[in-house]
């Protein structure tokens, strides 16, 4: 169970709409994204909310990997985002894929602030990483 656990908060997001309302276009962005890191996407699951009185819905956007997983949720009335990226490590070191698809993420949102955090989960030969 050994990985890389990244988040971030992204704010002030500059991108154009539809990565924000478009559960569509966000969906196939997220699994080319997938791909270029050279992850393999297993199973997805792309959703759009309905507007609310404080503005339109956001996208709820998961990407299962054979490595561990990828959700992408959209805030489209606060122009924000929060983005969750999970390798497991076994097998093979995938953590330079999983910041490699972050920073394709964080490109593709174009956001004005962003709050990263990088946890290391699980031991590696029975000591804490």
């Amino acid at each position: 169970m050994q990985g890389l656990h990244l988040t971030a908060d992204l704010h002030g997001c500059r991108c154009a709409p539809a990565w924000l309302l478009d559960a569509t276009a966000l969906g196939l962005a997220c699994t080319d994204a997938v791909r270029v890191a050279g992850l393999q996407p297993v199973g997805q699951l792309f959703h759009e909310f309905p507007a609310t009185a404080q503005g339109p819905g956001g996208v709820t956007a998961t990407v299962l990997l054979a490595e561990s997983h990828l959700c992408v949720h959209t805030w489209p009335e606060q122009r924000g985002v929060t983005l969750d990226v999970y390798v497991c490590n076994f097998g093979a070191d995938h953590s330079a894929k999983a910041r490699a698809l972050m920073d394709a993420l964080l490109a593709l949102f174009d956001p004005t602030t962003v709050e990263r955090h990088a946890l290391q989960r699980g031991v590696v030969n029975g000591v804490a990483s």
